[in-house]
């Protein structure tokens, strides 16, 4: 029995005035800040989370410290808002 011949499909390409006309190479890339800044939002979130609850109730943190101990739960907030905001930040980075 004769094999079938394999028939080539021509390779679909937009016309000129529907494709992006920016490449990778025309974007500029990101300002160094903007890494290091996501890193330190990060950092610090961890820390003060970790602090938060390892010291929850436990440490007399005196009175130049006693806004930390007022908080309660905001404490999560301010940790979890700094987490999000350097995953917004490195969601920009390229």
């Amino acid at each position: 029995m004769p094999k079938s011949s394999v028939r080539k499909k021509k390779v679909y390409t937009a016309p000129a005035e529907l494709r992006p006309q920016t490449t990778a190479a025309s974007r500029k890339p990101s300002p160094t800040w903007l890494p290091a800044t996501a890193v330190s939002l990060i950092v610090f979130a961890i820390l003060w989370l970790v602090v938060y609850y390892l010291t929850a109730g436990f440490v007399d943190l005196g009175e130049s410290f006693s806004f930390l101990a007022n908080l309660q739960y905001w404490n999560l907030a301010i940790g979890f808002s700094a987490m999000i905001g350097a995953l917004i930040l490195l969601s920009k980075w390229r």
